[in-house]
């Protein structure tokens, strides 16, 4: 007989204490089934069975099944992109496997995702209205089919499975093969469950070694609880074949997702008075130390270093979209340091500055509606030394107050603008920007923006851009207070608002 909901939570307890064997005492046993270590053959299951934990969520509304099926359901069926994502920015190749049932397809979809550099950019298998699945290169509204195959049952339950490997990506729908392209995205990025006007119910997700064997999990009926042949402690226990760590993502990169005692220490910054100097341009992005949730801002004075824990968006602060008026994941008083702190998807306004402050070592994985506002007054200083940003759909920096913000040792890739003076403030100010010693990485619209009839500059030197010997460097605009877009009235060097040389500015 089909086993029982409680046989079920019964066998994924006996699977967590394979899983969490080999690990430290300190680690839980729910985090073992999550993130088991870098030997298992799984690199990551979750069947939901005692909630949700370890995702993060970018629109929808998201939440285990109450009816007992212990499914994760999105149900709001007219949201135009729903996406929950769980793993590592820095996952490399991996096979992730999921089943899908789309409840309401309208004229939308419903499938995973593998590599998902940022909200918007990512491969992606799904179930489509038009009764196909599809397996597309998504990267903002442009979407590339590389291949398709039709689909029978669409309201049944469907496993849905990529392979990722190096440049190619490979999609499988109920084991069977819907097409292998070579991709141009990032060969990094986090697994997702997407659904796009569309409502359905996932379960059983897990992330292998790339050729490794798929759990051994049987689809669902229609309306049934998984077969007595269905084994959802095959995708997250050990075995003796299991590939080396150098199979799958790192020791250091799996160990960076499980929350530790450690990492609970340290998401709990102390103040300190010690403000540091930023990293240079060419640095690696740092692992996560570990995450934290943020369901409300973040309240800083002093010094708070994060000892590069990744805090992301949950709750109110949940939703990742260009809404103006979004709440920041950290305000930072007059005088504040924020430091050595990682923003990870979903981002909402990143960092609020109410007056003069400093961020050193500040990493931006997904920049939400823009990375930092600096709102002092006319007398205002920002610096921004060291760290990254990337995966911006438009600015990245907005300067609404008044004052001076410089930028250095910073890079920049996938973005809008780097820096924007707001362009229709209802409150304007003269405004100042320094770029130094800054990597920029196209695509990109240009490096900054400023308003000429209130007199900004904008003082730019050693700026690298890469990929694109057309971007823009300084676009001056006419701004307004009324609200109104502003008028664009030229770009380059000019001596007066855009203060730099070609010689400051390095082609590649």
């Amino acid at each position: 007989m089909p086993p029982t909901a409680s046989d079920r939570r019964r066998r994924r307890r006996l699977v967590t204490g394979l899983g969490a064997a080999g690990a430290a005492g300190a680690v839980t046993a729910l985090v073992a089934v999550l993130v088991p270590s870098a030997s298992a053959a799984t690199l990551f299951s979750d069947d939901f069975e005692s909630g949700v934990s370890g995702w993060s969520k970018s629109g929808g509304t998201w939440a285990v099944a109450s009816d007992g099926s212990k499914v994760y359901q999105q149900s709001k069926a007219d949201s135009e992109l729903a996406r929950v994502f769980a793993g590592e920015t820095s996952w490399t190749d991996y096979s992730v496997q999921a089943k899908v049932k789309p409840v309401r397809l309208g004229s939308g979809l419903a499938g995973i995702a593998a590599r998902a550099s940022s909200a918007s950019t990512m491969y992606r298998l799904a179930l489509t209205s038009a009764g196909r699945a599809e397996l597309q290169a998504v990267k903002g509204s442009a979407v590339s089919v590389l291949g398709s195959v039709a689909v029978g049952n669409l309201t049944s339950w469907h496993t849905l499975r990529i392979d990722a490997s190096g440049s190619t990506v490979t999609g499988y729908v109920d084991g069977a093969k819907v097409a292998s392209g070579t991709g141009a995205l990032a060969g990094t990025g986090r697994i997702g469950l997407v659904t796009s006007y569309a409502s359905a119910s996932f379960d059983d997700v897990a992330v292998n070694p790339v050729g490794a064997s798929p759990s051994a999990s049987s689809s669902r009926g229609a309306s049934s609880s998984p077969s007595a042949s269905s084994s959802r402690s095959a995708s997250s226990s050990p075995s003796a074949s299991s590939p080396s760590a150098s199979s799958s993502p790192s020791a250091s990169k799996t160990a960076s997702a499980s929350p530790s005692a450690s990492k609970t220490a340290t998401a709990t910054p102390t103040a300190t008075t010690t403000s540091g100097t930023g990293t240079s341009p060419t640095a690696a992005w740092p692992a996560a130390t570990g995450t934290k949730a943020v369901t409300s801002t973040i309240a800083v004075s002093g010094t708070l270093d994060g000892g590069n824990v990744r805090y992301y968006g949950s709750g109110a602060l949940g939703d990742d979209s260009q809404d103006e008026g979004q709440d920041p994941l950290f305000k930072l008083a007059d005088g504040a340091v924020l430091k050595n702190v990682i923003l990870g998807a979903p981002a909402a306004d990143g960092v609020h500055c109410s007056g003069s402050c400093t961020l050193i070592n500040v990493w931006w994985e997904n920049v939400g509606e823009d990375a930092a506002t600096f709102k002092g007054g006319t007398s205002a200083t920002y610096t921004v030394d060291g760290g990254g940003a990337r995966s911006a759909d438009d600015k990245v920096f907005q300067h609404n107050g008044g004052g001076t913000l410089t930028i250095k040792n910073f890079q920049v890739a996938d973005f809008g603008k780097l820096y924007r003076s707001c362009g229709n403030c209802s409150t304007q100010h003269k405004r100042a920007v320094v770029v130094q010693n800054v990597i920029a990485t196209a695509p990109a619209k240009s490096l900054v923006g400023v308003n000429a009839n209130y007199g900004d500059t904008a003082t730019l030197s050693k700026v690298t851009v890469v990929g694109d010997k057309d971007l823009d460097i300084c676009v001056r605009f006419t701004g307004n207070s009324t609200g109104k877009e502003p008028t664009e009235i030229g770009t380059g060097p000019d001596g007066v608002t855009c203060k730099y040389s070609e010689s400051d500015v390095t082609y590649k």
